[in-house]
């Protein structure tokens, strides 16, 4: 899952060096902080948070199939 939300994150930004994604994995439940550039912030939020709400999304789906929740945090 890590990979896929890297992958994602990494095409939105303009500078991908300053990606970073720490994953604090529990028994049932994942989260994910991902750090980016301050420039890069707003590309990830998105207008209204929808690319973050899509991002999210996106992750529910790929931790479903694990049988997993998953909980992605945008850190400043």
């Amino acid at each position: 899952m890590k990979d896929s939300l890297e992958a994602i994150i990494t095409s939105l930004v303009n500078d991908p060096s300053q990606v970073s994604i720490n994953e604090l994995d529990g028994e049932k439940q994942v989260i994910f902080e991902v750090k980016v550039a301050d420039s890069d912030m707003g590309k990830v939020i998105g207008k209204e948070g929808r690319i973050a709400k899509a991002i999210r999304t996106i992750m529910k789906a790929l931790a479903a199939k694990e049988g997993k929740k998953v909980s992605v945090e945008f850190i400043d």
